[in-house]
């Protein structure tokens, strides 16, 4: 039986290229998005011609119930190897911090930080478990952060609140699992073309040709993929808690 990886948000964007990425590594899969799985329904076929067997759950990870509706879908194929913690969402608008509402607020939080949070905590005492009636099992748990979590956007705060807290959440999970051998990471793309930054693409195609990045180019979901596939096979067995950075050098201070 294959191992199996829980992609949130795998259908699309980032997620899509992460969920390729395992399927090519030999995983199964099991999706969840908000979209309806209609909707979704080529990416899935993708994935499955892939040759994963893939399960989507329509489900918005900022509510409990929709949390719930993952784990039980999980719990129904009997094992739980990979959590990556991909689902995201930006400021339904792009507002001034002297302007932001809470109601955005709260929204952002839930779906990048809440949810996260405890889904971690539902699979993380699933893993548990499992690495404790089978030695040889191996997991691993990965956040998809963003470089927001340290560069400040004053139109998007709590987009960037929310992936700050995120960045801690990986760090605090590597700590507690630690003993059980469940290492937890982080990786942190910068501008990746995807539906989230369709919007702005003229302004970073301007800042990209600017010279922002040190590789001046889009990054890609495959590029997020790649690395979050070099954390499942365990490449980096000795570095839990460790930020992988898929930004093509935005990150670098420069003079």
């Amino acid at each position: 039986m294959k191992p199996l990886a829980l992609i949130t948000g795998g259908a699309s964007g980032i997620g899509l290229g992460i969920s390729e990425a395992l399927a090519a590594e030999g995983y199964d899969l099991l999706v969840c998005g908000r979209r309806a799985e209609a909707r979704v329904a080529a990416a899935l076929d993708r994935l499955r011609a892939a040759g994963a067997h893939v399960t989507y759950v329509s489900a918005d990870m900022g509510t409990a119930g929709g949390r719930q509706a993952v784990m039980e879908a999980a719990r129904a194929q009997g094992r739980l190897h990979v959590l990556v913690n991909n689902a995201g969402m930006a400021p339904p608008e792009r507002r001034d911090l002297l302007d932001a509402s809470e109601e955005s607020f709260d929204r952002v939080l839930d779906v990048n930080l809440k949810g996260p949070y405890f889904l971690t905590q539902a699979v993380a005492r699933w893993m548990i478990a499992q690495r404790q009636a089978d030695a040889g099992y191996r997991a691993a748990i990965i956040n998809i952060g963003s470089v927001s979590a340290t560069m400040a956007s004053v139109e998007r705060g709590e987009y960037c609140l929310s992936k700050a807290g995120l960045a801690m959440a990986t760090r605090l999970w590597a700590v507690r699992l630690g003993p059980y051998g469940i290492p937890v990471y982080e990786v942190r793309p910068g501008i990746i073309r995807s539906d989230m930054t369709a919007g702005v693409q003229e302004k970073y195609d301007r800042l990209i040709a600017d010279g922002l990045l040190v590789q001046a180019r889009w990054g890609e979901p495959e590029d997020v993929g790649r690395a979050v596939a070099m954390l499942v096979r365990g490449d980096l067995p000795y570095s839990t808690g460790q930020v992988i950075m898929v930004d093509g050098g935005l990150h670098l201070e420069r003079l």
